[in-house]
């Protein structure tokens, strides 16, 4: 009998999926998010998510190969259309053949992930240089709006390169954000989020960044379609450099004199210390 993997859209909850697959001898004709969950006439299995089973699962991942578990938590990352089936095709693959099967990528069972996971690791590195901070009240604040879910590939670069100093990066998409301070972080959920104005002197550095960027330019070598391959039109809508004039009016003085200072977004909490196993937001890799 044909049947639907319903989850709660989190890696671990995934996880049980294959786990339960295997418990109960049946290939699930699709996996969904119980967020996301099509009409379908398929029988709908609630798969409810258990830590042991999926540590289980990324155990015997691990144990086959190191590059079968980066492959799966990654892949569960990116922005492949139905994903989740693209995973458990390559998971019961790797399971049936072992190890054998990561040497043969243009395999119908892994192939798809891999493009996946290159996309997806193509576009991190793309946001360490496209991404574009403004000191908020003390706080280095961020925005982008990839397609991949790329906050976890982006921690360690932002961790490093700011160290102690507090920061926040959100996630357009996904809806999520990446804390910083104190060298603690967390990514977590985020509904809405609106960035605050600067401030003076912020307004100013953003005027600064982009007369360089402007002043550089040589007139003569303009050419938009090289541009567009090396910097796609798709992150310019966070690049300070491609902002309209209201981008850099400074907020309104108050009449002592000091513009209002941005609050922190409701409802987060200061970065706490990530689980032991580092998933501190749906999805997060370890």
């Amino acid at each position: 009998m044909d049947v639907l993997y319903s989850y709660d859209g989190s890696l671990p909850g995934f996880l049980c999926c294959v786990f339960d697959s295997y418990l109960y001898h049946e290939t699930p004709a699709d996996i969904q998010s119980a967020g996301a969950l099509e009409p379908t006439l398929f029988s709908v299995r609630q798969v409810t998510t258990d830590e042991d089973h999926a540590r289980r699962v990324q155990t015997k991942l691990s144990a086959l190969s190191p590059l079968a578990w980066e492959l799966t938590w990654k892949g569960f990352l990116t922005c492949a259309d139905r994903r989740e089936l693209m995973l458990y095709t390559f998971i019961r693959a790797l399971l049936r053949e072992g190890p054998s099967l990561l040497r043969r990528l243009t395999a119908d069972e892994i192939l798809p992930l891999y493009k996946a996971v290159q996309h997806l690791e193509s576009e991190a590195h793309l946001l360490k240089g496209f991404v574009r901070f403004s000191d908020l009240g003390g706080v280095l604040t961020g925005e982008i709006q990839p397609k991949n879910r790329v906050l976890p590939l982006l921690r360690p670069h932002f961790c490093a390169r700011c160290g102690p100093e507090p920061f926040l990066l959100y996630d357009r998409t996904h809806r999520e954000a990446l804390l910083s301070q104190g060298g603690k972080w967390c990514i977590t959920p985020l509904e809405d989020f609106t960035m605050a104005a600067p401030d003076e002197t912020e307004a100013r550095f953003r005027r600064l960044w982009k007369r360089f960027y402007d002043t550089i330019a040589i007139e003569a070598r303009y050419n938009p379609k090289t541009r567009r391959t090396h910097m796609p039109m798709r992150y310019w809508g966070t690049m300070t450099e491609f902002q309209d004039e209201d981008f850099f009016t400074p907020a309104p003085q108050t009449p002592g004199g000091a513009g209002p200072g941005p609050a922190a977004p409701g409802g987060i909490p200061a970065p706490g210390t990530p689980t032991k196993s580092g998933r501190s937001g749906p999805g997060s890799a370890p």
